[in-house]
């Protein structure tokens, strides 16, 4: 199990189209801070029905968008 499957878990039954989450939800939601192995994980998000479209360092978010 990957220590990012809640956050998997959380985009899946959320079904949304579209994410925008601070790196403070991610925290919130996965429990525990999120760091440069994230970058390995965000595939992941694949499996789930998302792809990660943007990492933006400056405004500590990460835009996912579900994969049609």
């Amino acid at each position: 199990m990957s220590k990012y499957a809640p956050l998997w878990e959380y985009l899946k039954t959320g079904g949304k189209d579209e994410y925008k989450l601070s790196f403070e939800e991610i925290e919130a939601i996965s429990g525990f801070n999120i760091d440069h192995s994230f970058l390995t994980y965000k595939k992941e998000s694949i499996e789930y029905g998302y792809g990660v479209s943007k990492i933006s360092l400056k405004n500590k978010t990460v835009l996912f968008n579900k994969i049609k």
